[in-house]
């Protein structure tokens, strides 16, 4: 029997009484629990999908290069010497690491004691900017920095280092006044200097450069290729024993214009002109010359006479400093993978070369063994081990010791830090 209020005390299928005795189905329960058990499952659904493509995102795997950091290479430096910003590095044919770094402006004060008229402290000095490591990261020789008899000009910021087939040690400077190049013996014997100091002419200039970042010769033809730079937009080849200019060009394999872009803008149409810093140049087995757009976050792809062939963009959303950084390949002879440094997302890349597509990475922002702080450049050698530089802070090298191929996770390895 209802209530006086008409209530029959049932639940979902309650009937309702009004003045006149008329009875009204009311099923609204009905409805609310059945929308919200939906919602329960639908929720659970969805769950448990994120769940499952994150586990399947963390256990995916591809066959790339394993790598584990060596956390004691290199050696100590002698003298109470320190590595300020570690701005270049190349292996040479007898798999020593050549590397060269800036004190002046990198180091501060309370680093380099020794060095202060008067001295401070006991520790520490500044390394020579030109060092040369064996493959154990003992110090084999060192060198650089201005002349006394003014034989040549020494760049205000040196940068880049590249070891030629003939033994030649190539070296830029992204100074703001350096617009020329240098190269030397193995001992540090000069040979040559392309452009004068403090003559930039911009990037149609035959006889200058604009803060170059990097330098490679190709053994093939003789030929140096020249990431021209951080004032310059474009690539310059040179005849590697006159310095003569051969050809350059621009992003896409346009004539280079020096007019300022807008800042760069992930949503924008890829800029027709290379940003600051042109910072990598290298040419492969195959013959295509790969060249970093640091700042655009890409790579692109050319002929050696300069014909466009393709591009990728790396972790495009990456502003500031950008993600295309420097570059090296896989020892084996189709050079199968690329890796690529990205100094503002703290990791180096692996990448399928001849498709372009990452395919994992690895590294994280830090000061430990297998973190970075502003992974600058990048080199491999023979045996396909991997040396890192890096710089502001970071003011170190770093090794990574070849595993072989085999799985990796797809995407984020983190710190490869050694197994046993």
């Amino acid at each position: 029997m209802p209530d006086k209020t008409g209530y029959t005390g049932g639940n979902s299928g309650a009937s309702i009484f009004t003045g006149k005795g008329e009875i009204m189905k009311f099923k609204q329960r009905n409805v609310v629990a059945g929308a919200a058990f939906a919602a329960v499952i639908l929720a659970l659904g969805i769950g448990q999908a994120v769940l499952q493509n994150k586990a399947d995102a963390q256990t995916r795997t591809v066959q790339a290069p394993m790598f584990e950091v060596d956390p004691l290479w290199p050696k100590p430096l002698p003298n109470h010497w320190l590595l300020g910003w570690t701005i270049g590095i190349w292996v040479d044919e007898q798999d020593h690491v050549w590397v060269i770094h800036r004190g002046a402006g990198g180091l501060h004060n309370n680093e380099r004691g020794a060095e202060l008229n008067p001295p401070i402290a006991e520790c520490c000095r500044t390394a020579p900017p030109v060092m040369e490591f064996d493959a154990e990261g003992n110090l084999l020789r060192h060198w650089g920095g201005p002349p006394k008899d003014k034989e040549y000009e020494w760049p205000d910021g040196g940068h880049g280092v590249h070891v030629d087939y003939k033994g030649n040690v190539w070296l830029g400077g992204n100074g703001e006044k350096d617009s020329h190049i240098l190269k030397f013996t193995k001992d540090g014997k000069f040979l040559m200097q392309v452009g004068r100091y403090n003559s930039n002419a911009g990037s149609n200039s035959l006889e200058h450069f604009g803060r170059v970042a990097k330098i490679w010769v190709d053994p093939k033809t003789n030929e140096a290729y020249v990431a021209d730079g951080y004032k310059n937009k474009r690539v310059a080849v040179l005849d590697a024993d006159t310095g003569k200019m051969k050809r350059y060009w621009g992003a896409y394999g346009n004539k280079p214009d020096d007019t300022p872009l807008p800042n760069y803008d992930p949503k924008a149409p890829p800029a027709q002109q290379y940003r600051n810093p042109v910072h990598c140049v290298e040419r492969t087995n195959d013959g295509f010359v790969y060249v970093c757009d640091r700042q655009g976050d890409r790579v692109q792809v050319f002929t050696p006479d300069g014909k466009f062939v393709k591009e990728q963009f790396y972790a495009k959303d990456t502003l500031a400093s950008g993600s295309a950084w420097d570059i090296t390949f896989s020892k084996d002879p189709q050079q199968r993978f690329m890796f690529l440094a990205d100094g503002q997302n703290e990791k180096v890349r692996i990448i399928l070369r001849e498709t372009l597509e990452e395919i994992s990475n690895f590294g994280d922002g830090g000061r430990q063994p297998g973190q970075f702080y502003g992974v600058h450049s990048i080199a491999t050698d023979s045996k396909g081990n991997l040396y890192t530089t890096e710089t502001y802070e970071g003011k170190r090298i770093q090794k990574f010791v070849y595993k072989g191929i085999g799985a990796v996770r797809a995407g984020p390895q983190g710190v490869l830090w050694p197994k046993k």
